[in-house]
């Protein structure tokens, strides 16, 4: 997944956080001697990439794939009550 953060920083976000763990993060970010803003998206931006691409991959078993793919190319009849769904919506327009 490509990088967002090569425009410029013009959006704010807003975090709260608690003295001990706002001081926490100001401690590990002078030792990475990067500014609050810069540690936090460093460590955060992979772990959000990270999130997003498991929700939007899904890993099929290879049954269930064969499934998938028999049911593309031999799709069930539709059921009776979608069809006169279909129907009555066509016939208001």
């Amino acid at each position: 997944m490509a990088r967002p953060s090569q425009s410029p920083r013009t959006d704010r976000i807003e975090l709260r956080a608690s003295a001990a763990e706002r001081a926490l993060l100001l401690r590990a970010a002078a030792i990475e001697r990067l500014d609050l803003t810069s540690f936090v998206l460093r460590t955060v931006l992979p772990r959000a990439e990270s999130v997003v691409a498991a929700a939007e991959n899904v890993a099929l078993s290879e049954r269930d794939s064969l499934r998938v793919l028999d049911l593309l190319e031999h799709p069930p009849a539709p059921p009776e009550r979608l069809v006169a769904a279909a129907r009555r919506r066509l016939e208001r327009g």
